[in-house]
């Protein structure tokens, strides 16, 4: 696999390094300062860490995962029992997803405590990337398999040449990626692939803004430096499927060794330490050097073993940064240097958190953080991490193609289609049809909560309405907690009621804490709700959401769970209560 890594708006590639070097040298930007903290790793380690939900995750070699708060306490060490592929990848709401080499694909959540695992046909050879509802793309050799976040699996792809540029999230919440039969695949949310065959293999793929049109265009970086674009559009660059290398609009003053776009624009680090900015149509912006440049030319790390040839690369909103086992570099967006810093001994490439500390880890076993910058990342938050970037729409698709049609609801016909829906989650095909399906169960399952249509129909008998929640639990997307918790709030049926905080359990995420406060609410005194099914749902799925996403939500969790262990509840639902309690000390 190309050892330079696809890179976007919010993809921030992360590694580890060690030590810093010699003195401040302020008029060359060059900054050394004193580590904040330092902790033994007790191993070297392998990859790149990540970076999010206020702690440092980083896997090593010895077949554990370590997580440390941003200000240097342990928080817990977890170990897969077997050697690591060296790919860590973090939801917002902390969960780590990890592959042992031999296949077992892993999620531990941010307390460091395992809360599933799948085969997805082999180790990992690429980051898993989380989609912006919580689905996850697993690459694995020569397959793309997509995950619901209870790692529920949606659909896959097999391809005909093995993945040569890892996935990455483009900026329309898709994934991009290159095989190495010169072969480029665009994926959407649901599976829907479009391909280009290339007659050159590609070095890099960078995905810039849609065009007025609406089309999806993507920048091609090529070894020789030239630059080329692909899209969804007919033009001269290269038309879609066309088995052509696309028209170079530029070409660069030497190769790339790594990229990563913003908007319109692309910042590319070139194999002599050169860093750039170009705009889409290939017009140069500016040129500076980095710390790779610099130590090169002043006959330092750059010439020694320290720099390999890779590099990464960080865009967003304060600007530019290059990161490699030889130190980092920040330019803001007109091109001006910040800084730069350099490293020595280093084991993997750094991580530049969103609080402008650089967390680095070296051949000594231990992880070092410094503090490079004041400024942190003004992003849209939750009551976990970043927000998305987008929405897929699972939260409120269209009208069902059956929404018109009077019969759908009939017993018959709503049995039928129930069960097929099973099926086709069951054996992981929801794929494209994702969309219609969720409408329709939202449909079946809401009354009046669902889409509305022009056509009348009977009422839906409770036993389907459960099935059709349950069904819509396992599809699973981050984005359907709303209209679940709107069910749960409105429905005075205590059955409806259950399946409603079942389903949002077997979710697992509540991004606002939505969920967990109506929880919250309906298990107070005050509310007088007394349907034992319903209480006891409400645990189980309060320790579920716990279990999964942890802070802040397990402090409303053990509230709920202490109201429910309360000697005026059923006797049932104290002991699930209890049950939950016990297993959120662990």
């Amino acid at each position: 696999m190309k050892l330079l890594r696809f890179a976007l708006l919010f993809f921030i590639p992360l590694g580890l390094a060690a030590q810093s070097g010699p003195s401040a040298d302020r008029e060359r930007g060059q900054v050394n300062a004193d580590p904040l903290w330092r902790q033994a790793l007790g191993g070297e380690v392998m990859g790149l860490p990540t970076v999010q939900a206020q702690s440092a995750v980083v896997a090593l070699d010895g077949g554990n995962i370590r997580a440390y708060s941003t200000a240097g306490t342990p928080l817990w060490n977890y170990s897969a029992r077997g050697r690591l592929s060296p790919f860590v990848t973090r939801s917002r709401e902390g969960t780590s997803y990890i592959s042992r080499t031999t296949g077992a694909f892993i999620a531990v959540n941010r307390a460091g405590r395992e809360l599933w695992r799948r085969n997805p046909g082999g180790p990992l050879t690429g980051l898993v990337i989380a989609g912006w509802d919580g689905r996850l793309f697993v690459p694995t050799g020569k397959k793309l398999s997509c995950y619901t976040a209870s790692g529920n699996l949606l659909w896959a792809k097999v391809f005909d040449s093995p993945i040569s540029i890892s996935p990455g999230l483009d900026q329309g919440g898709g994934i991009l990626l290159a095989l190495e039969n010169a072969e480029v695949l665009r994926i959407d949310p649901f599976g829907e692939t479009k391909n280009w065959k290339l007659s050159t293999m590609p070095q890099a793929l960078l995905s810039l803004s849609p065009s007025r049109e609406g089309a999806q265009r993507f920048m091609v970086l090529y070894k020789n430096g030239n630059i080329g674009i692909i899209g969804d559009f007919e033009e001269w660059y290269v038309p879609a499927e066309s088995g052509k290398t696309p028209q170079a609009i530029s070409r660069l003053p030497s190769p790339p060794i790594a990229a990563a776009s913003r908007g319109n624009r692309a910042a590319i680090t070139l194999d002599d330490g050169q860093v750039l900015l170009i705009s889409d149509n290939g017009q140069i912006l500016w040129t500076a050097d980095s710390h790779i440049r610099i130590l090169g030319r002043s006959g330092g790390a750059a010439n020694s073993s320290t720099f390999d040839g890779e590099a990464a690369m960080l865009y967003d909103e304060r600007g530019i940064y290059v990161l490699s086992k030889s130190g980092a570099s920040g330019f803001t967006e007109d091109g001006r240097r910040l800084w730069f810093t350099t490293l020595e001994n280093a084991a993997a490439i750094p991580a530049f958190g969103d609080d402008g500390v650089l967390y680095s880890g070296g051949r000594d076993w231990i992880l070092y953080a410094y503090r490079l910058e004041d400024r942190s990342r003004t992003q849209s938050r939750s009551v976990y991490g970043p927000a998305p970037e987008g929405s897929y729409g699972t939260g409120r698709p269209p009208p069902s193609p059956w929404a018109d049609y009077y019969f759908r609801f009939e017993e018959i016909e709503l049995k039928t289609r129930l069960d097929a829906i099973a099926r086709t989650v069951e054996a992981g095909r929801v794929g494209e049809n994702e969309l219609a399906l969720t409408a329709y169960l939202m449909e079946a399952a809401g009354g009046d909560y669902g889409p509305t249509a022009s056509v009348t129909h009977p009422p839906v008998q409770i036993q389907y309405r459960v099935q059709a929640l349950r069904l819509l639990a396992r599809i699973g997307s981050r984005e359907t907690i709303p209209w679940l918790t709107n069910v749960f709030r409105k429905e005075n049926d205590g059955v409806i009621k259950a399946a409603a905080a079942e389903a949002i359990g077997a979710i697992g995420v509540d991004p606002e804490g939505i969920a967990i406060q109506a929880f919250f609410e309906a298990a107070s005194p005050t509310a007088n709700l007394r349907h034992e099914q319903a209480l006891f749902a409400i645990a189980s799925a309060t320790g579920a959401l716990c279990r999964f996403s942890g802070p802040p939500l397990s402090d409303t969790g053990v509230k709920i769970l202490n109201l429910l262990n309360s000697s005026s509840q059923p006797r049932l639902v104290q002991q699930q209560a209890r049950r939950e309690l016990a297993t959120l000390r662990l």
